[in-house]
């Protein structure tokens, strides 16, 4: 009689943890990034302020030159920025940066770094 209770046993945790992965990749859809919306996000937050002109002039040599910067670069340091907290373990620690993404999601980050990548800008990759 434990056979017949065991498959059936077997049987249910196979069709729950089928479920969990589902659900979990339902929840994990892929953000399409939209530059379109990235750039409203930089014009609103106004980000020309302190990188310059299309973003690639900065007002000052600690100012990073952004036009032309990977996405998934910017976007991560986005998010450094606003981990971060003060915590240099943890995220990146620059009192402007981190108040401008405070409000932010990471969907807004993904569309401002999109943006920022389609730029043309004065990066060079060495080669």
């Amino acid at each position: 009689m434990k056979k017949p209770q065991q498959a059936l046993h077997t049987v249910f945790k196979a069709a729950c943890a089928t479920a969990a992965l589902i659900g979990l990749a339902a929840a994990n859809v892929a953000h399409a990034a939209d530059a379109g919306n990235g750039k409203v996000l930089v014009e609103a937050h106004n980000c020309a302020a302190c990188h310059g002109a299309n973003l690639n002039k900065p007002v000052s040599p600690e100012y990073p030159r952004l036009a032309g910067q990977h996405s998934d670069y910017i976007y991560w340091a986005l998010r450094q920025y606003q981990m971060g907290n003060g915590n240099p373990h943890f995220g990146r620690n620059n009192a402007i940066m981190q108040a401008q993404v405070q409000t932010l999601s990471q969907g807004d980050m993904k569309d401002i770094a999109a943006y920022i990548e389609s730029l043309d800008g004065d990066l060079v990759e060495k080669k």
